[in-house]
C-alpha cells in the first residue's frame, strides 16, 4: 500500500498575490502533492484552509499516514478545534511534516509547547543547506549542501526544544546559521521541521527540496497507531492480586 499523505495549505497567497499565482498557479500544495506524486510509494492528496473543517475531517484524517504543512499569513483563522484534531492524531502515530512558516502554527506550537519565535529577513539572499546528519533517512541521496539562489532568511535562536536530530543547518549569504531540519517525536507520532519554503520563490520546483520531502514522508510513516486515553483499570483486572487497601484515596 502507497503512503497516503495530505498536503495542507493555507492557500492564501496564492490568492492574493500575482506573483505567487504565477510561481504556483495551482498553489504551493499542488506543486508539493505532484512532486510526492512522482514516488509511486506516496500517495498524495490535498487539502485547504477554505474547504468545510478546513479539509481535515475525521474521514480524511483516517485515510492520513502522514500531513504536510505550510501557512503563513492565516494561523489565526485556523480553528482552535481543528488544531487540536491533528495535535491528538499525531499523538496517535500519525506523522507531521511542518514546512517554513508552518513553525508558528498552532499545531507546531501545541505540539512543541514553546514559543517557535525566530529572526527572519526577504531579501532573496542565497541559502546554503548543510546536511548535518548524513546518515539520516531524510538525507538520503542529498550532497554534502545545497543551494536555493533566492529565500527568506531565518535566524537563531530557534524557540523550539531540542530536537532529537538536527538533519540540515543553513547558512544565509547575509551571515545568519538556522537548524532548517529538525525531528521530534511526540506520542507515538514523527514530526520533521523544514525551514525552506517562501511563497514568492519556487523553492518548491527545486528538485532537491523535493527530493527531501519524498524522503521525510518516508520517514514519517507511522509505526504503530496507539489511542490514547485515561481508561480505569478495576483492581480484578491487574496482572497481579491486590489486597485491600482500606478505602479509595482518589
Amino acid at each position: 500500500m502507497p503512503i497516503r499523505v495530505t498536503v495542507w495549505g493555507e492557500n492564501v497567497h496564492e490568492h492574493k498575490h500575482q506573483l505567487v499565482r504565477d510561481i504556483y498557479p495551482d498553489g504551493m500544495h499542488a506543486c508539493i502533492a505532484a512532486a510526492l506524486n512522482r514516488d509511486p510509494g506516496i500517495k498524495a492528496r490535498c487539502a485547504t484552509l477554505q474547504e468545510p473543517e478546513h479539509g481535515l475531517t475525521d474521514a480524511v484524517l483516517d485515510e492520513t499516514d502522514v500531513l504536510t504543512w505550510w501557512g503563513h499569513a492565516a494561523h489565526g483563522q485556523v480553528e482552535d478545534a481543528i488544531a487540536e484534531r491533528v495535535q491528538q492524531r499525531v499523538l496517535k502515530g500519525m506523522g507531521l511534516i511542518v514546512l517554513h512558516s508552518g513553525h508558528h502554527s498552532k499545531v507546531f506550537k501545541r505540539l512543541m509547547g514553546h514559543n517557535c519565535d525566530l529572526s527572519w529577513r526577504e531579501a532573496g539572499e542565497k541559502e546554503r543547506v548543510w546536511v548535518a546528519c548524513p546518515g539520516h533517512p531524510i538525507a538520503a541521496g542529498i550532497d554534502r549542501f545545497f543551494e536555493l539562489p533566492h529565500e527568506e532568511m531565518y535566524g537563531e535562536p530557534f524557540g523550539v526544544p531540542e530536537p532529537l536530530e538536527t538533519v540540515f543547518i543553513s547558512w544565509f549569504q547575509g551571515g545568519e546559521v538556522f537548524r532548517s531540519g529538525l525531528t521530534y517525536r511526540r506520542g507515538a507520532g514523527k514530526i520533521f521541521y523544514f525551514r525552506p519554503g517562501h511563497e514568492t520563490y519556487p523553492t518548491y520546483h527545486n528538485p532537491t527540496v523535493q527530493q527531501v520531502l519524498r524522503n521525510a514522508v518516508k520517514w514519517a510513516v507511522p509505526e504503530q497507531r496507539f489511542g490514547w486515553g485515561c481508561p480505569h483499570v478495576p483492581a480484578d483486572k491487574a496482572p497481579e492480586p491486590i489486597g485491600s487497601t482500606g478505602g479509595s484515596v482518589h
